[in-house]
């Protein structure tokens, strides 16, 4: 599968610790994250990480487009509910797409791991 992981600021260390829980799950997949959320993960884990630019700057809207052209089979976004983001429009826009292509969409800890364990266990959705 094709996983993008993308985080906002202050859900940065959440993804870290889901990507070294997950790390054997995670290693067997394509994966894509936005630019810093990329740097992170791949620096805490070792996994080879494809990378966009940062969220703010253009990568939401780069996974965006991975979603439209079908290249995408699941994304974790972990969002921060209770601090306004500048590129909000881009964020509205991503989660639509895959609400239209019927991606499967992470958007807290707990879902992702559902989704995780899901792979984990060889179960497709």
């Amino acid at each position: 599968m094709k996983i993008a992981l993308i985080a906002h600021d202050k859900k940065k260390n959440d993804m870290i610790n889901l990507a070294i829980k997950y790390k054997d799950t995670l290693a067997k997949h394509e994966l894509y994250a936005t630019g810093t959320t990329g740097t992170l993960v791949m620096g805490e884990t070792g996994l080879p990480i494809i990378r966009m630019k940062s969220g703010p700057l253009g990568g939401d809207q780069q996974i965006g487009s991975m979603v439209a052209e079908g290249k995408l089979d699941l994304i974790i976004f972990l969002r921060d509910p209770l601090t306004s983001q500048p590129h909000e429009p881009d964020v509205s826009a991503l989660l639509r797409l895959c609400d239209v292509q019927c991606i499967p969409l992470a958007t807290n800890v707990k879902s992702a791991e559902i989704m995780l364990e899901a792979l984990k266990d060889g179960k497709v959705f």
